[in-house]
């Protein structure tokens, strides 16, 4: 029996973790299928306070995980495939095997939508990046190019004009999923050109370790070329990772957990931290107080009961 299991090893679960292993409730971190979450394909992390000459992702999120080591967390490599959260204690299984919890903190993120091209994954952290915030200001003055439709496709291109140079948006339509007020403030921005119907066939230049262009091709003639390119951005969406809570956990439409207010879900004793709920902000910093809030909301309520 655990008091507190974790899924999760991001900034929001390893912050959990070194809270509630501080207070002593010795949480059981279970790793997920994405170690250390999206800093784990971050190379450069510049706005996480306290590191003012930046820091490598990989090395901050294992920095996390060995504070909260050190204070008694234990870290299992492992997936949550299923979940009974019908009473306490609940049953998590983890691979097949079933572990059961006083509380739960759901810490599982959301995974960035690729294009599954398979450069595309090479290159990720090395010009290829789904967060215009976390690497936007290191295209300063260079070629960028954003692929996507929507709101958050239209906001990643006007935020990148702060940086690059010019800032192509590459849509496979001429429609856009995006509100009228976003794409009318994105075609305003003289620094974004647009290329509609247009598809991506692939990423160079893996042989360099980063990104140097792309090859595209037009969907309606069939025509295909080459186009250098420094930063390419995807802003095709997330897939919050909530597939063994559906039916249980309260999700919207999209299946991010929706809040009852602070880290609490629908279910007393299971908590939400970081992208698993958080479908605006997204940083590695918002998590880590995610995090925060969660483990402080265990601590309490198992506090209340003399755990």
């Amino acid at each position: 029996m655990q008091n507190v299991i974790i899924l999760g090893s991001g900034c929001a679960g390893n912050t959990a973790a070194i809270y509630t292993a501080r207070a002593g409730l010795k949480p059981l971190v279970i790793i997920g299928h994405e170690p250390g979450g999206q800093l784990s394909i971050t190379s450069e992390v510049e706005n996480f306070p306290g590191f003012p000459t930046g820091i490598n992702g990989p090395e901050l999120v294992e920095n996390m995980k060995q504070q909260a080591e050190r204070f008694g967390a234990e870290y299992m490599y492992g997936t949550v495939d299923a979940a009974d959260l019908s009473k306490r204690p609940f049953r998590i299984s983890i691979d097949g095997e079933w572990h059961e919890t006083r509380t739960l903190i759901v810490a599982t993120g959301a995974s960035a939508r690729w294009l599954g091209l398979e450069n595309e994954q090479k290159l990720i952290g090395r010009g290829v990046s789904s967060c215009a915030t976390c690497d936007g200001a290191f295209y300063k003055d260079k070629k960028i190019m954003v692929v996507g439709g929507g709101d958050s496709a239209m906001e990643e291109a006007n935020f990148l004009t702060r940086f690059g140079r010019e800032v192509t948006l590459v849509h496979r339509r001429e429609e856009f999923r995006a509100s009228k007020i976003m794409i009318d403030r994105a075609k305003a921005n003289p620094k974004i050109k647009w290329l509609l119907n247009t598809g991506i066939e692939d990423v160079y230049d893996v042989t360099k370790g980063e990104v140097t262009g792309v090859k595209l091709k037009n969907l309606k003639t069939g025509e295909t070329w080459d186009q250098e390119v420094d930063g390419f951005f995807l802003a095709i969406g997330h897939i919050p990772n909530t597939k063994p809570f559906v039916g249980q956990l309260d999700l919207d439409a999209d299946g991010y957990i929706v809040s009852h207010g602070g880290a609490r879900t629908n279910i007393p004793g299971v908590f939400h931290a970081g992208d698993v709920e958080d479908r605006i902000y997204r940083q590695a910093i918002t998590a880590a107080g995610a995090g925060c809030k969660a483990a402080i909301e265990v601590e309490r309520m198992l506090e209340a009961e003399g755990h």
